[in-house]
């Protein structure tokens, strides 16, 4: 494979109150905040729209499952299904199956610490 990592996707936290959290960073910070969080948007050295999600989840969420950390990073990815079939190769525990949406493919792997990391192939011009 040629590129594995492409960029960050996003970064996720868990918090007691993401709406209280959301509005102290649109107001201190200047993040245009929605439902979600905040996109970041960027162009990749072709010149592509790219954007990077940051988003505060609820405490009790169980979308980090099996991990129990407080966060969860998301990177870029350019071949998702192959990238998996590699780490599977190399030892990697993959969690779950390939999710499909619009807006691009998502999967997820443990690091040697239990952190849960989602792979992200992105369809950037879903969102434009």
């Amino acid at each position: 494979m040629k590129n594995r990592v492409t960029g960050l996707g996003g970064f996720f936290f868990k918090t007691k109150d993401p709406d209280k959290v959301k509005n102290w960073y649109k107001k201190h910070l200047g993040l245009n905040t929605d439902h979600y969080g905040c996109t970041f948007w960027w162009k990749d050295k072709e010149g592509n729209d790219c954007s990077t999600q940051w988003s505060p989840f609820k405490e009790d969420t169980t979308y980090f499952e099996p991990s129990k950390k407080q966060f969860m990073m998301n990177f870029r990815v350019e071949n998702l299904g192959e990238l998996l079939a590699a780490l599977k190769e190399e030892g990697v525990a993959v969690i779950g199956d390939i999710q499909e949406y619009d807006y691009g493919k998502f999967g997820w792997i443990l690091d040697p610490e239990g952190n849960k990391i989602e792979l992200w192939e992105p369809v950037d011009k879903a969102f434009l």
